[in-house]
């Protein structure tokens, strides 16, 4: 590639949101912002306070091999390598999920019972199925220091991907990875089991956004012809890992309530707790154990 002239960061974002509009791209000027400021090493402040600040001729090139790859459809945060959840920054790998906001809402509905067991047991143990980046995990341990998390995916690249997260953010210590398909390889008991399952049904695949269909690993969406199937084997299995007073906490696709409602109530629990996401879908079920 030609070498690139240094240029004002002012005119390199105004470009920048030209060409990612020109491409069809939802958002222009949030994802033109967040590939300049990463491969310049600038910040929001800067550009408004020092727009005449020049960039180098490397960080161009970068920016704009970036903004071809946006172009193209490539989402912005597999780009850039990383995505924001929950205050943390978690690296990303083609094995991953890209944790998306909605799972925020299962982090805030087991919160409350992680702090309330940490404090009267001193500790509280985490299961996360599917794991991906160790989003789920790595953000109730970033809140409560007493807790302790065991991190299951059936993918290696994820489990990499979810170590490194941890070591990153000194969480490591009270992280583990382990490679199992679901309850395979797991052990112990837990407090908490939590999942953000593959619930897309199978046909349905092909009619996701093309950044999620093309670009999100294919095991992470799918959940089997009716995109139960993972609900079926957590709540067929879940018992012998689950503390006598523990919760099950499911992401779920918002038309999905009753049906897992259902299979959970089959298999011995109690109808599930619900918790809408930030669009006022139903998006998180947590279950405990029936008492009668």
């Amino acid at each position: 590639m030609a070498d690139h002239p240094p240029a004002a960061l002012g005119s390199l974002l105004r470009e920048a949101r030209t060409r990612l509009a020109a491409a069809g791209i939802d958002d222009p000027a949030l994802d033109a912002r967040l590939i300049v400021e990463h491969y310049s090493g600038t910040t929001r402040t800067q550009a408004i306070a020092d727009p005449e600040c020049k960039i180098d001729g490397n960080a161009i090139a970068a920016i704009d091999g970036a903004l071809r790859r946006r172009a193209r459809g490539e989402p912005v945060h597999r780009i850039l390598g990383y995505r924001e959840f929950y205050g943390l920054r978690l690296s990303l790998s083609p094995e991953t999920l890209e944790p998306r906001p909605d799972t925020e809402t299962l982090v805030e509905a087991v919160l409350p019972f992680v702090k309330a067991i940490a404090t009267r047991e001193g500790t509280c143990r985490i299961l996360d199925l599917g794991t991906g980046t160790g989003a789920i995990a790595l953000a109730l341990l970033s809140v409560v220091p007493a807790a302790t998390a065991t991190g299951v995916d059936i993918s290696a690249g994820a489990l990499t991907t979810a170590a490194r997260n941890a070591g990153q953010f000194g969480l490591g210590g009270r992280f583990t990875a382990v490679q199992s398909d679901w309850f395979e390889k797991v052990s112990g008991r837990y407090h908490v089991i939590a999942a953000n399952p593959p619930y897309i049904p199978t046909q349905e695949i092909g009619n996701l956004q093309d950044e999620v269909r093309d670009f999100d690993p294919r095991l992470a969406l799918d959940g089997g012809v009716d995109g139960l199937n993972p609900y079926r084997i957590i709540a067929a299995e879940a018992a012998r890992f689950l503390e006598a007073e523990g919760r099950i906490a499911v992401e779920i696709g918002h038309t999905q309530s009753n049906e897992v409602n259902d299979i959970f109530r089959a298999a011995g629990y109690a109808a599930g707790e619900v918790f809408s996401d930030l669009g006022g879908n139903d998006r998180v079920l947590v279950f405990q154990r029936a008492t009668s």
